[in-house]
């Protein structure tokens, strides 16, 4: 039998992308709702390039890296949230100063600031760990104008990986995480997100899809 096929009236696909945008909109006052849950546990890292040029792109990942080496040998050890928060305020001449003497040593002098924030950050990935959208305490570095596109990871405990996709989460920073949540956000965090594929069983029936 031929199959015949026609094209969904404006109406429906309204209401395929209402539903579609209801759908969204849940799952990210889902994730919100998590991440206000978390948040007062967790410093994200957050660094704004220069530009998106591959150079400044490149000079970002040496700026994180130069700041993170600074905090990791130099701030308390086993600093709770507020005591690694109050040490970077204190010690933020000496993390700028760091930062822009490896910028001047690359041949690429520009100046840097460092300010202890509160921001929005989308939902992020790092080694085993997914971190949903929401708001965070933040340490946010900015190179230049911070142009460029953003470089993220968690300070505190510590996910700052330089592998995101593939490094394991330290032991260490998975016992301190486990501590501080409700198992299930917990469970939720080191669980691969959901690959959520939405088929609208509506417009398949409209254009004969599965006739």
């Amino acid at each position: 039998m031929k199959r015949s096929l026609f094209l969904p009236s404006t109406s429906v696909l309204t209401l395929i992308l209402t539903l579609f945008l209801l759908l969204i909109s849940a799952r990210t006052a889902s994730q919100e709702a998590m991440a206000s849950r978390i948040a007062p546990d967790i410093l994200r890292f957050h660094v704004l390039a220069a530009s998106n040029s591959s150079k400044d792109q490149t000079l970002k990942l040496g700026v994180r890296d130069t700041i993170l080496s600074v905090i990791q040998s130099s701030a308390p050890k086993n600093a709770s949230k507020p005591q690694l928060e109050r040490w970077i305020a204190q010690h933020r001449s000496q993390l700028i100063c760091a930062a822009e003497n490896w910028l001047s040593s690359q041949d690429a002098p520009a100046p840097v600031s460092l300010s202890l924030t509160r921001d929005y950050f989308p939902t992020k990935t790092y080694g085993q760990a997914s971190f949903p959208c929401g708001v965070y305490d933040a340490v946010r570095v900015t190179i230049g104008n911070g142009k460029g596109r953003n470089g993220w990871c968690v300070l505190y405990p510590s996910l700052c990986l330089t592998d995101s996709l593939t490094a394991t989460v330290p032991d260490r920073s998975r016992s301190q995480l486990a501590h501080m949540m409700d198992s299930k956000d917990y469970e939720t965090i080191f669980h691969e997100p959901p690959k959520v594929e939405i088929r609208f069983r509506l417009l398949d029936l409209i254009t004969g899809a599965d006739s």
